[in-house]
C-alpha cells in the first residue's frame, strides 16, 4: 500500500507569493539580522589594542625606571639636602620641604668620574619651586658649579652662594 501526500492548497486571493528569484520583505515585517562578519577585523582589533597597551606600560616603566635611577643618585639626594637645608628656601616655601615627581636631566657615571644635569621640583606650605644642579665627580665627592632654586612666585635662590 502505497500513501501519496494531499497536494498544497491553492493560493487564496489574500496570500502574498514572492515572485521566483528574488524576495522582499511583506508590508509591515521587522527587517532582517545584519549579515554576521568572519570577526577577522574584530581579532586585528583587538589585537593592536593589546600592542598599544602592552607598548604604552613599557614606555611608562622605563620612565619610571629612569626617575628612580636618578632619584637615589648621590648628586640628587646632596641637591635635595643643601636646597631643603637652605634658610633662604626654607622661607620661600616653608617647611616641611617635599621633593617632586618629574625629574629631568642626565647623571652619567664611569670610572673616571662623572656629569650631572637636572632639574627637579620641590614643593612647601608656600609654594613651589624648580631646582637646578649641575656637578663633575672626579673623585668620590661631587663638585657643585651650579644650584639654583627657582620659586614660582619669582626669583631665584642661588644656594651655593650665601
Amino acid at each position: 500500500m502505497t500513501v501519496t501526500p494531499p497536494p498544497p492548497p491553492p493560493p487564496t486571493s489574500g496570500s502574498f507569493t514572492p515572485p521566483q528569484g528574488s524576495y522582499t520583505l511583506p508590508p509591515g515585517a521587522p527587517p532582517p539580522p545584519p549579515a554576521k562578519s568572519s570577526g577577522c577585523w574584530k581579532a586585528l582589533a583587538i589585537g593592536c589594542g593589546i600592542i598599544i597597551v602592552l607598548g604604552a606600560a613599557a614606555v611608562l616603566c622605563l620612565v619610571i625606571f629612569v626617575f628612580s635611577v636618578i632619584k637615589r643618585s648621590d648628586v640628587y639626594r646632596e641637591a635635595y639636602t643643601r636646597a631643603a637645608n637652605d634658610p633662604r628656601v626654607v622661607a620661600a616655601l616653608g617647611t616641611p620641604i617635599e621633593k617632586g615627581w618629574w625629574v629631568m636631566g642626565k647623571v652619567s657615571v664611569d670610572t673616571n668620574g662623572g656629569l650631572a644635569n637636572i632639574d627637579f621640583p620641590i614643593s612647601g606650605p608656600k609654594g613651589s619651586a624648580r631646582v637646578h644642579a649641575a656637578a663633575s665627580r672626579e673623585t668620590d665627592a661631587w663638585s657643585y658649579s651650579s644650584l639654583v632654586v627657582r620659586p614660582a612666585a619669582g626669583g631665584e635662590i642661588d644656594v651655593l652662594h650665601h
